[in-house]
């Protein structure tokens, strides 16, 4: 094994990043306040994605995450 990494799912090294927010449960689904914000990693060959919370993670490490 040559020790590169991919996605977990096919292995391409090919991803990308997007910003989502969304919903909480109760009152603010009720209003639709989307306070909960985070960063979405995905593979752009097979669609295989991971959420991250942009609060806790440092935007820029995100997709060595996903890399692991």
């Amino acid at each position: 094994m040559s020790g590169e990494k991919g996605c977990v799912k096919c292995g391409s090294k090919d991803a990308g990043t997007k910003e989502v927010a969304m919903t909480g449960s109760g009152f603010s689904k009720m209003f639709d306040v989307q306070h909960n914000k985070f960063t979405v990693v995905f593979c752009k060959s097979c669609g295989y994605s991971e959420f991250y919370n942009k609060n806790a993670s440092a935007s820029g490490n995100v997709i060595d995450f996903f890399f692991g």
